[in-house]
């Protein structure tokens, strides 16, 4: 079944469901001192549970997204997500998000469309042999290795919310991939999905690209994991989808010029507005500050 536009409104639906998530994981990690238990603590806290319900709606959405669609839609329309955690983030801690902040919101939302429908994304074929997974496998492998070991290593709050959340994205964009392969492989012959290696990896990959993005939600502020989990995970999934799955972008004329520039602009409105967000923050935090100070002197 194909079925273009569906696809769009169950990713962006998707989107809107791992946006809540992410806000409610995220203020649960951030409360969980480092040295303690990650997953001890957070499965003892509520809020991190309906984060966890959130993340399993927006998963079976966007299943579905895949189900009727192609990667390379389905996974781009997947960064709104950050423009639907950012002002819930903002309104959770009781601001409000400025102009500027909408107005990159608005042009990455432009770049997201330019990208559709100039890139006119074809879906490709699931059948490829394990031979053609082995080298995207191994790249994929030594990209995400290396965005875990510096997220570990890393001295910086936002330097390791950064890398961790780059290297869950990247592992969420994988299991997309392998998704739209398993789903397609059920739909055929589903003896065959349980006994595929992809439908393992699929697991792993989701198991561990988890446990990242809450590595990334407890170390750093949401404005740094975000983002690079919403660029990441398309990435990830992109990659997997022209290199294995055969799927195809329009490049003919001047498509591949527009293309690259929709993609140039998503990555840079999507950092500008975590650089925002961040700033945003600290502002804030200055203000309380120095009101707090201010009643002190007075009392």
């Amino acid at each position: 079944m194909n079925s273009p536009w569906l696809s769009v409104a169950l990713a962006l639906l998707s989107a809107f469901l791992f946006a809540c998530a992410a806000v409610a994981q995220q203020s649960a990690a951030a409360s969980v001192p480092e040295g303690t238990s990650l997953m001890s603590a957070l499965i003892r806290n509520p809020r991190w549970w309906i984060g966890v319900i959130g993340d399993g709606g927006g998963y079976a959405v966007q299943i579905a997204a895949l189900w009727v669609g192609s990667v390379l839609v389905v996974q781009p329309l997947l960064v709104t997500a950050l423009l639907f955690a950012l002002p819930m983030s903002a309104k959770f801690v009781g601001r409000s998000l400025p102009g500027s902040t909408w107005a990159l919101a608005v042009l990455l939302a432009a770049a997201l469309a330019v990208f559709i429908v100039v890139g006119d994304p074809s879906q490709g074929a699931t059948n490829a042999p394990t031979t053609e997974w082995i080298v995207p496998l191994i790249v994929a492998a030594i990209a995400i290795g290396g965005a875990a070991v510096g997220g570990l290593v890393s001295t910086s709050p936002g330097g390791r919310a950064l890398l961790l959340g780059a290297a869950g994205g990247l592992l969420f964009g994988l299991a997309a991939a392998l998704t739209k392969y398993v789903t397609d492989l059920v739909d055929g012959d589903p003896l065959a999905a349980l006994t595929a290696w992809q439908t393992y990896t699929l697991i792993g990959s989701g198991v561990v690209g988890f446990y990242l993005q809450q590595r990334a939600f407890q170390v750093g502020p949401l404005s740094a994991s975000m983002p690079a989990v919403t660029i990441c995970e398309p990435l990830g999934a992109a990659f997997i989808g022209l290199t294995v799955l055969g799927e195809r972008l329009r490049t003919e004329g001047t498509a591949l010029a527009t293309i690259v520039v929709a993609v140039a602009v998503m990555i840079v409105t999507t950092v500008l507005l975590s650089r925002t967000q961040a700033a945003n923050a600290v502002d804030s935090s200055s203000t309380d500050r120095a009101s707090n100070t201010g009643s002190s002197s007075d009392r």
